[in-house]
């Protein structure tokens, strides 16, 4: 068994970054994810690589841009905000088919908001990341552990389909420390065919590119897009569930509102309530067929969430409003408490039943 550190999550997700390969990377300091940045500002000149501090999130965003057209592993970080100033960026990463790890540890909004935990920037990773047809793959954390696990996957991910992965987090994700392993195992090597590394008069010139003033050929590409990403949600969609095999009430949650759902749970199972959580881990691909097989023996949904009710949304359309979804959220910085969050499970017991 490995040993374990104990590490703050945004510190853990920087250490995995370099262990998975990564020697590049640009940001801009927010709260609260300001840690990535200054551990990696002192980690990477230890191990040869570059730390740069941007003049503002827009130019980090493009510097990942032309790391990634060279082939190598890139990554940025910030919070809610910044990751909307890098929202150009991002189509511009998808529309070049380039692979980077972009990291959101969300604060509450709109506009500035405030310094505490969030999760209202969900439909911006899984739906309007940047402008145009694309999808990145979103990973959400629950632990410091997988806050460096994750990114491992990330990079993985990122480089074996040619697309940008963001790991949304929230500040509570951040800033909270867990004991962690940091063995994650071998580095894979994945087909860099297509980077812009020089041709030493050896092969043709590559080009990366996201214009195409064809309209024929840009559909084509478009297709050609959407056509990975089916193949990515055949077959990378993450879950973790816990007592959901039965479950007659299913909470859905992600991040730090999993770790409280999983606390109410066990208190409706001492009260005769067979609840159960499923937890996307994916948050892009989402776990639709994993909601639609839940559907066939639970009476009701509850999506926990630090939003008004983002995600809610997602879990309604996996299963076709087959049953109803009520919601249980805070916004604002704060986070639904166990007893809230049974209320909302004694709630869907009392009338889950009768509206299906």
């Amino acid at each position: 068994m490995a040993d374990k550190v104990l590490m703050k999550g945004n510190e853990a997700l920087a250490e995995a970054a370099i262990m998975a390969g990564c020697r590049h990377y640009f940001g801009y300091p927010i709260t609260p994810q300001t840690e990535v940045a200054a551990y990696l500002s002192k980690r990477m000149p230890q191990i040869g690589g570059t730390f740069l501090q941007a003049e503002s999130e827009i130019a980090a965003i493009n510097m990942v841009i032309g790391v990634a057209s060279a082939g190598k592993r890139v990554m940025t970080s910030s919070s809610s905000p910044g990751i909307s100033l890098k929202s150009e960026g991002l189509s511009y990463l998808a529309g070049c088919d380039l692979p980077a790890l972009v990291v959101n540890v969300q604060r509450g909004g709109p506009g500035l908001g405030g310094i505490q935990p969030s999760q209202s920037d969900y439909f911006q990773a899984t739906r309007g990341a940047g402008h145009g047809d694309f999808h990145m793959l979103v990973l959400a954390p629950a632990s410091v552990q997988e806050m460096a696990s994750l990114v491992f996957k990330g990079f993985d991910l990122a480089d074996k389909y040619r697309m940008t992965t963001m790991i949304l987090a929230d500040g509570t994700m951040g800033q909270m420390m867990e004991p962690v392993s940091l063995d994650m195992g071998e580095v894979q090597s994945y087909d860099k065919s297509w980077a812009v590394t020089g041709t030493q008069g050896k092969r043709r010139h590559n080009i990366v590119n996201s214009l195409s003033l064809l309209p024929e050929e840009l559909e084509q590409w478009n297709i050609a897009r959407y056509e990975r990403y089916h193949t990515i949600e055949e077959n990378e969609t993450m879950v973790e569930k816990f007592m959901a095999d039965d479950a007659e009430i299913v909470v859905v949650a992600f991040g730090v509102a999993a770790r409280v759902a999983r606390n109410a749970i066990v208190a409706a199972r001492e009260k005769g309530i067979k609840a159960g959580l499923i937890r996307p881990i994916t948050l892009w691909p989402f776990p639709k067929k994993q909601l639609r097989d839940a559907a066939k023996h639970a009476k009701a949904f509850v999506s926990v969430e630090l939003s008004m009710g983002q995600m809610i949304e997602d879990v309604e359309l996996s299963i076709r409003c087959a049953r109803p979804v009520l919601l249980c959220s805070r916004v604002g910085g704060m986070i639904p408490t166990p007893e809230e969050v049974l209320a909302k499970i004694e709630e869907a017991a009392r009338t889950g039943g009768d509206e299906a």
